[in-house]
């Protein structure tokens, strides 16, 4: 038996990148997975392969960073589960931005960045929360970043986004407790996705030799920690920060 069976995850931005490496991991750990993907073709096509395996998975198009799109995921989720166990809070703007000095972003990009990033995850938390607290018990994981824990330049408005989900994070875990959720959140470092796949090479480099396991970090090096923190295991564990990056950083 897996260490999430008979639950139901959510994975927001389940269908690509670290997303889809969650919904595999949590799948094969027994869950049901609703993939939430604003790239809907995408997110069914992963939904089909992990189908294919036995798991019991579906994709709804989701844009985190708008609330109807969010109420009819929370309203499709009840139709079919009724409710849900856990939340990965996984989609994010990561790709692309990265570069330019603090003086040189575009106010239209950091507002866009802060939109998705830090007022998505409020707002599938909110959606979602319901149909954890109907059931007496839910697990929250929150995709921060180890760039906010060792200050990484030229990617300031990242930064300031997952700086944000930690800072939630910890509030939320105050404010959740008395529906018994916990709420966590994790930081990898830089991680082999197509996500990742435009960041300069001088930075992985800078990643690799400044580990102290001193290799790339994979999909597969991130899951674990997840799954754990959505599973039983961490009933008592709320508000607070893992960084899952190889020793690059130590929190």
């Amino acid at each position: 038996m897996g260490r999430l069976e008979g639950k139901t995850i959510v994975v927001t931005g389940g269908g690509q990148g670290l997303g889809r490496a969650f919904a595999e991991h949590i799948a094969r750990e027994g869950a049901r997975v609703a993939i939430a993907e604003i790239d809907g073709a995408q997110g069914e096509k992963t939904a089909q392969a992990l189908r294919e395996t036995g798991a019991e998975v579906y994709a709804y198009q989701t844009d985190i960073s708008s609330t109807s799109s969010l109420e009819n995921l929370a309203a499709a989720l009840r139709e079919r589960w009724g409710g849900i166990d856990g939340l990965v809070n996984n989609a994010a703007i990561a790709s692309g931005i990265g570069g330019k000095r603090f003086d040189e972003i575009d106010e239209a990009t950091f507002d866009r960045v802060l939109k998705v990033n830090i007022k998505g995850t409020w707002l599938a938390i909110r959606a979602l929360v319901p149909l954890m607290r109907e059931r007496g018990k839910g697990k929250i994981v929150n995709l921060a970043s180890d760039t906010a824990l060792w200050g990484a330049p030229v990617l300031l408005h990242y930064v300031a986004s997952k700086g944000a989900i930690i800072a939630m994070t910890r509030s939320l875990a105050r404010e959740l407790g008395e529906y018994n959720i916990a709420i966590n959140a994790i930081a990898p470092g830089l991680t082999l996705t197509e996500a990742t796949a435009t960041v300069a090479p001088g930075r992985h480099k800078l990643y690799v030799e400044g580990r102290a396991i001193q290799r790339q970090q994979l999909p597969e090096d991130v899951t674990g920690s997840v799954v754990f923190l959505l599973s039983d295991d961490a009933d008592f564990i709320t508000g607070q920060l893992l960084a899952v990056n190889g020793g690059f950083v130590f929190n």
